[in-house]
């Protein structure tokens, strides 16, 4: 896993949520394009965070063979509807699992940036606490971070230990009632498993707003 920060000539801003594309293109002519989300909140230097995959074309080489000043082609901001406005006052639920976490952050990061007062809660799995992603920086944004680690637990461990399903969602969730808004990103069976779960606790399906991530971007 590596943070790639970026300077694009002409990036005119983005909003909390969106994602770009990343295109490389090698010396034979050959292309491959990625979808990366972006990690930094609207108004810092553009950044994305990028997980190695197995037998990928394009995240081995952002991860263990990109240095300063190395050049790659970028479109973007990409997506209007997985953002987040610090305006809104509704609570905001986030449920990431795994790299899905990286969108959420960059909503988090906003709200803590520009001082938002909407109440926020991260449900955040992840596989071990040492693949979670900005386990300490998401400790000093001011929202509530609730974790379940599904494969592993260090020694001491209170918290969850199994995957997302209806119960932990009903501990963990903001009550129906409070109408709030919820952003789940991960894998297409982490976010089936979470919007179905919160549509069963009551959850309009027109309060979540969802988003996939698979090997092929």
């Amino acid at each position: 896993m590596r943070t790639l920060e970026l300077d694009v000539d002409g990036w005119g801003g983005h909003r909390a949520g969106q994602h770009l594309d990343v295109r490389l293109t090698s010396e034979d002519g050959y292309q491959a394009e990625r979808s990366y989300s972006i990690a930094s909140a609207p108004g810092e230097r553009l950044a994305i965070t990028v997980e190695v995959l197995e037998n990928g074309e394009v995240s081995p080489y952002l991860v263990e063979d990109v240095h300063d000043g190395d050049m790659f082609e970028v479109r973007g901001p990409i997506g209007g509807y997985f953002v987040w406005e610090v305006g809104e006052p509704e609570p905001v639920l986030l449920v990431g699992g795994g790299s899905g976490v990286v969108p959420l952050a960059a909503m988090a990061r906003e709200r803590a940036r520009v001082g938002g007062t909407a109440p926020m809660k991260l449900l955040y799995s992840s596989r071990t606490w040492e693949d979670a992603i900005y386990r300490d920086e998401l400790a000093t944004l001011g929202l509530d971070v609730v974790y379940t680690l599904t494969r592993e637990q260090p020694p001491g461990w209170t918290g969850y230990a199994r995957r997302i399903d209806d119960e932990l969602l009903r501990e963990v969730a903001f009550p129906a009632s409070d109408r709030p808004r919820v952003y789940v990103c991960g894998s297409t069976r982490f976010v089936d498993a979470a919007a179905d779960g919160l549509v069963r606790l009551g959850y309009d399906p027109m309060w979540i707003r969802t988003e996939r991530f698979g090997a092929t971007g």
